[in-house]
């Protein structure tokens, strides 16, 4: 990777070398430093509090360069810890991405893995595949999962079926805020396996039982908390739109199928007002957290499930979710670990979603397991200890679109079936195709990424 200037929460450089605007909050706080691992070696396992927002895109935090966003308690987390500027989702959709993170894989790798997104109830992520809640849990963590599960149906999938001690929350991709319906009229909030009524707006619940679980006493044991809010995932239903929750759940109740995806609703001024609730809602757990005694000793982790949708602020990077472009895989990322890692720091190593799981397995003391290799590579060597991470390449597939990083270099073929060779150093917007006048390295990381997919699973119909 080349060199780079110290970014300020106002000039937005990044892996693009591009300058973004940020908000005026943000204009006054200090500049960060390029990451440095701390010289502290000595800290008990941590807590782990893995907090992902749902189809929130890479600009729309005020830290990340938002001009009409404003995410105060993010941006603080941001300045506490090490903010990421080239972190990756493992997949473009919801769904993929979760069994990246939850096995360490490809989603490819899995039958469930290959929808794009799961819709149909006989997929899922088999309880037989060893996930970081199953492999934390043998290394002696109790295990939550609360809010958005993705990855399977009941009665054959379920969280508390692959590792988790507790699961609260939605089985489904979406669901109406205030009734929990989701897209064929099935009330979707559940407490383990068992319905839990509640009519209250979704992400108040979520905040309040993950406020709960942070400050419950868990005695010797360190813990896991995935916590998976919906928010700014459509339909567009801020806390008090009673009436447009009407509408949505009249029309789901009449059969419309497409009800929950709302395109005829929202603005970028009500997404806005979610993605601020996202924050403020974050901000109380946090709270929760420090009130508890455990901050020192809990690693915060916040991320992006994918890429923005519609109403996103991505600039300047192309493409939405569903798209392996920038703007459907490159997501926000803050990692905060007040007794290892320093504050006001940014990385600019290209990571994604599987390194996480390698990287929490590791500082958790747990071993992934053999027969289920993991394809992420482990940050812990890179965080806590300062060692350079070697090159290697970020990998995705999608139907229809292709894409591997390796350093500064990006190969990606579209749906249009064009080669194409991106330098995201210089170009973020993937503009300047380099493909002609780079032959060789693009024959060199196509070649790469047709080694990695000839391992995978076809997707079903066969092309991919």
């Amino acid at each position: 990777m080349t060199s780079r200037t110290p970014l300020s929460r106002r000039t937005l450089v990044g892996a693009a070398g591009l300058a973004a605007t940020a908000s005026p909050a943000a204009a006054s706080a200090p500049e960060e430093r390029p990451f440095r691992a701390a010289d502290r070696r000595r800290s008990k396992r941590p807590n782990i509090l893995f907090i992902l927002g749902d189809d929130l895109g890479w600009a729309d935090l005020s830290a990340y360069g938002s001009p009409h966003i404003r995410t105060p308690n993010l941006d603080r987390l941001a300045r506490q810890g090490v903010r990421f500027t080239d972190a990756y989702s493992g997949s473009a959709t919801c769904s993929p991405t979760r069994f990246s993170l939850y096995t360490g894989r490809f989603p490819g790798r899995t039958k469930g893995g290959l929808a794009e997104p799961i819709a149909d109830k006989g997929v899922g992520l088999e309880p037989t595949h060893p996930t970081l809640a199953s492999l934390l849990k043998g290394a002696g963590y109790s295990t939550a999962l609360i809010g958005k599960w993705h990855c399977g149906f009941l009665p054959d999938y379920s969280p508390t079926r692959s590792g988790w001690d507790e699961f609260f929350g939605n089985f489904g991709g979406a669901l109406e805020y205030y009734s929990k319906l989701g897209g064929d009229g099935e009330y979707d909030l559940y407490e383990g396996d068992a319905t839990y009524k509640d009519l209250r707006y979704y992400t108040r619940i979520l905040t309040e039982r993950a406020s709960d679980f942070v400050r419950r006493d868990h005695g010797d044991k360190p813990w896991l908390l995935n916590l998976n809010f919906t928010t700014p995932h459509w339909p567009w239903i801020a806390d008090g739109d009673e009436e447009a929750s009407a509408e949505v759940v009249r029309r789901i109740k009449a059969g419309d199928k497409r009800a929950l995806w709302h395109q005829d609703g929202g603005s970028v001024e009500k997404y806005t007002e979610m993605v601020e609730d996202l924050d403020r809602s974050i901000g109380e757990v946090l709270k929760a957290l420090k009130k508890s005694g455990q901050e020192e000793d809990t690693l915060v982790f916040f991320a992006s499930d994918n890429g923005g949708e519609r109403f996103s602020y991505n600039w300047p990077l192309t493409g939405n979710k569903g798209s392996l472009q920038e703007g459907g895989i490159r997501v926000p990322t803050i990692v905060r670990w007040p007794a290892r890692l320093d504050g006001r720091q940014v990385s600019h190593v290209p990571v994604f979603t599987p390194d996480w799981t390698a990287t929490l397995l590791e500082i958790a003391g747990a071993r992934p397991d053999r027969a289920h290799p993991l394809d992420g590579t482990s940050l812990a060597g890179y965080l806590l200890r300062g060692e350079r991470l070697p090159e290697r390449d970020l990998f995705w597939r999608v139907r229809g679109e292709r894409a591997l990083r390796r350093g500064e270099w990006k190969y990606y073929r579209g749906k249009a079936g064009k080669d194409q060779l991106f330098r995201l150093t210089a170009d973020a917007r993937e503009q300047a195709d380099l493909a002609a006048a780079e032959p060789a390295r693009l024959a060199s990381l196509r070649a790469a990424w047709e080694k990695t997919d000839a391992g995978l699973l076809p997707y079903p119909g066969g092309a991919s």
